[in-house]
């Protein structure tokens, strides 16, 4: 008897959208300490479309160098248990889980294996799978940017650039369960929204410039790094620092220089670079703020697996506003 497939979107090099392929491949089996998930959503990042590209070039020492070492994207998920391992206490069969693998990928697929060690929990009765899905990815770049780099007190002004995208609108909600006050940049048609979520003032960046506010801020949080430290100095206070979770070379040369000169810094750090055992925490976290209801996730778009292509297309074209959701239709029904 032949082993069971699966269907997967796999990359099958770097480039555009079209590298993505949905491929039948072997489904994995859970190892002793692992659990099987029938994935039924799963998400689609901003992170993804640069690891698609393999960008920047530097990201490719741990990708692979001509194409990615681990061919299925994706990093957020939320499913059901199938199967679990020998040594497996934490879960059991047909339970409802969600989580993230970070640089394990292999999300975008219909099925995945992740240790019950890893990033994966048990969902709240009242959180959707399609609402699951997404939840791993900006919320916790979000709360690791704010919370463990730049050490958010309460009361500390925050400016947050890109706030309706999917880290945005994570670091607004986060930023005011801390205590910050927040103002966020983005077009003013989504200025309502980001004020229900919890910004004290908006900027429409097609109307006015944030870098020459006359607010001086204790954290610039870019969360698309479309500005510049250089372009931020003026409006960071005296120890004021710089975040972005956009790794390009001249952010490198900044680390580097004001470790070491100044007192503003640039900050920068790939959040899943961290062990399992802090981004578990993290993700925990997060699960009991949103047992509070003090997290809403925001969903844009949708896509099934097999259109996966057209959902990096998406994302690329800078419209999108909130979360990309990836729905394998095989397993789950959705409006």
């Amino acid at each position: 008897m032949g082993s069971e497939k699966m269907k997967a979107m796999l990359t099958t090099g770097y480039g555009s959208p079209d590298v993505l392929q949905l491929q039948d491949i072997e489904k994995p089996q859970p190892k002793a300490d692992e659990v099987l998930v029938k994935v039924m959503t799963a998400s689609a990042t901003t992170a993804d479309t640069q690891m698609r590209k393999g960008t920047p070039l530097v990201s490719r020492l741990f990708l692979g160098f001509s194409k990615p070492k681990k061919p299925i994207p994706g990093t957020g998920f939320s499913g059901i248990v199938e199967n679990i391992g020998d040594k497996v206490i934490s879960f059991k069969k047909g339970d409802r889980v969600f989580g993230g693998t970070f640089l394990n990928f292999g999300t975008n697929a219909e099925f995945l294996t992740i240790s019950e060690n890893e990033v994966i929990l048990s969902m709240p009765e009242n959180l959707s799978f399609t609402e699951a899905a997404s939840f791993c990815d900006g919320f916790i770049t979000s709360l690791n940017f704010l919370k463990e780099i730049a050490e958010l007190k309460k009361g500390q002004k925050v400016l947050i650039n890109g706030a309706s995208g999917a880290l945005g609108n994570a670091a607004v909600q986060i930023a005011k369960y801390m205590g910050a006050h927040i103002t966020a940049v983005c077009s003013g048609k989504n200025a309502g929204l980001i004020k229900s979520l919890g910004a004290d003032a908006v900027i429409d960046y097609h109307k006015e410039d944030f870098t020459k506010s006359n607010t001086k801020f204790d954290i610039v949080f870019d969360t698309v790094g479309k500005s510049s430290f250089n372009k931020c100095k003026n409006i960071l206070t005296e120890r004021g620092i710089y975040l972005t979770p956009v790794l390009k070379f001249s952010v490198l040369l900044q680390i580097v220089s004001t470790t070491f000169f100044g007192r503003k810094k640039v900050k920068f750090q790939a959040t899943g670079t961290n062990t399992m055992t802090k981004l578990k925490a993290l993700f925990t976290e997060l699960a009991e703020m949103y047992k509070e209801g003090k997290l809403k996730t925001l969903i844009d778009r949708q896509f099934p697996l097999e259109k996966l292509a057209q959902a990096h297309n998406y994302i690329e074209s800078g419209h999108k506003k909130g979360n990309i959701v990836i729905v394998n239709t095989k397993t789950y029904s959705y409006e």
